[in-house]
């Protein structure tokens, strides 16, 4: 599991050492640390973390280290990975037939973002929408990129798929 976490340390030498080295101790993987000098709460500077490990278990240890040694957790969250899903439609696209081929694909995958940008109707009766979306799951970015191929292919609408991971 991915953690960020924004931790506050007394502004003494040794304390940023103090603060990550618990990390390694529990077999987890420092992917990012930030140290905001600039950042002071009572006396103590601002890092923000971010490092992997094995499972929710070890986390609760990890931040027994931290209070006994005097490491302030002020914010701590999971980072969950996306995969983007960009596409750009052109064609017969009514706000009630995009919202059926959306909803088709979020209720059958989970998406953890979804952004959709609409045009007017074009000279030639088309429209075009821009959508952004993010999932959660690389299994599930191939299946909706089947899918809105698919819906797309039945209903006469041109796809452009976006590059992405």
């Amino acid at each position: 599991m991915r953690v960020n976490a924004d931790l506050y340390v007394k502004d003494v030498p040794g304390q940023l050492v103090a603060a990550l080295e618990p990390v390694s101790v529990m077999e987890g993987n420092i992917v990012g640390v930030v140290h905001h000098r600039d950042q002071v709460m009572n006396d103590r500077i601002g890092v923000n973390i971010t490092f992997d490990l094995l499972d929710s278990a070890v986390l609760d240890k990890l931040l027994a280290i931290w209070k006994d040694r005097d490491v302030r957790v002020s914010r701590i969250a999971s980072v969950v990975e996306t995969y983007p899903l960009d596409y750009l439609l052109i064609g017969d696209l009514s706000p009630s037939r995009l919202e059926e081929i959306l909803d088709e694909v979020k209720d059958m995958l989970g998406m953890e973002a979804l952004d959709i940008r609409y045009s007017s109707v074009m000279e030639s009766g088309s429209r075009t929408a821009l959508i952004n979306a993010k999932l959660t799951n690389k299994e599930n970015l191939r299946k909706a990129e089947e899918m809105i191929a698919s819906m797309v292919r039945e209903k006469g609408i041109v796809a452009v798929r976006g590059l992405g991971k």
